[in-house]
């Protein structure tokens, strides 16, 4: 079937993939919006396990602060070349996940960096509860794997959806496609996020979720 520029338009805007590749996963998906996201998607996990062993020492440090200056975050995204990290495309990428952190406060980059204990400690906090709601024991291990993957999707960035996102787009799923689109690998190394007050007693008010409306 014929792909208008239109729908090659629209894909590269809700993506971000160049061209010649939205067109093509237009081709492969049969014009199908849903089915080509999907298609890049697979191809951007792809490409992003086939560059994950180059050495990425290259980056940049971005920082955002919400309006007023009550929260900032300072994040550093790695790259495997200055001439990328210099781009526009890689900049607006370190200042988007860094909003998006700003809106979410994630704990850890991903899973792997959570300590042991502490999720040894959820788990058995996941396995209480089944029991207690009354869950038969067969099935608790399979609700208690169900209720960590939903933990690492609240305190893991890359596994956290994307506030920006109207799908179920994650931030590994941006990542993904940045790595698809720029060549290169692209690692997020490392956070901090800052939010004013943060310890002292104050009123209880909801800060993450007024800034994820403010960004969205």
């Amino acid at each position: 079937m014929g792909i208008s520029a239109k729908q090659v338009k629209e894909l590269r805007d809700q993506t971000g993939v160049g061209m010649m590749d939205c067109k093509k996963a237009l081709v492969e998906s049969d014009g199908n919006l849903e089915k080509a996201v999907e298609y890049l998607r697979t191809k951007g996990l792809a490409a992003s396990e086939k560059k994950a062993g180059r050495i990425a020492s290259e980056g940049s440090v971005g920082s955002y602060i919400h309006m007023g200056g009550r929260i900032g975050v300072l994040l550093e995204i790695n790259c495997e070349t200055d001439f990328v990290a210099r781009t526009d495309a890689f900049q607006e990428l370190v200042r988007n996940i860094a909003m998006h952190i700003a809106a979410t406060n994630p704990l850890y980059v991903s899973s792997d960096e959570i300590p042991e204990e502490v999720l040894a400690k959820e788990r058995h906090i996941f396995r209480e509860q089944g029991l207690e709601e009354g869950k038969p024991e067969k099935i608790i291990d399979k609700i208690v794997e169900g209720r960590v993957k939903k933990y690492f999707e609240q305190v893991c960035l890359l596994q956290q959806p994307y506030v920006r996102a109207e799908g179920k787009e994650t931030v590994q799923d941006v990542i993904s496609l940045a790595v698809s689109e720029m060549g290169e690998n692209i690692q997020i190394r490392r956070f901090v996020r800052y939010e004013l007050g943060e310890g002292l007693e104050k009123r209880s008010d909801n800060l993450a979720e007024e800034v994820a409306a403010a960004i969205a």
